[in-house]
């Protein structure tokens, strides 16, 4: 029996490049979000957030190359900015705590 339709994986990416691409941008989310925790719950938050937002700016992107909803595509860019812009204050803050 064929159970390719109940939980798309490598076979349907390899035939599907828009499986392919929120695949890889959610592999690389959750290994990037296995952080060392210190037990510094603001540090470990900003450090785990980081490849959060990092992964909602790959979803994003794969929306603007394959997607064809305005709607979504405008969501898909304010995503994208406000992403990047919260990137930056967590890493910013982080190096000011030199974490």
């Amino acid at each position: 029996m064929d159970h390719s339709d109940h939980a798309p994986g490598q076979s349907a990416a390899q035939n599907d490049p828009v499986i392919a691409a929120y695949l890889a941008a959610n592999s690389r989310m959750h290994t990037d979000m296995t952080i060392m925790f210190t037990g510094d719950a603001d540090t470990d938050f900003m450090r785990g957030m980081i490849p959060h937002h990092q992964g909602a700016i790959d979803m994003a992107k794969v929306v603007l190359e394959h997607g064809s909803d305005p709607e979504v595509n405008a969501l898909a860019r304010a995503v994208i900015s406000a992403q990047e812009s919260e990137i930056a204050m967590m890493k910013a803050w982080l190096v000011k705590r030199g974490a």
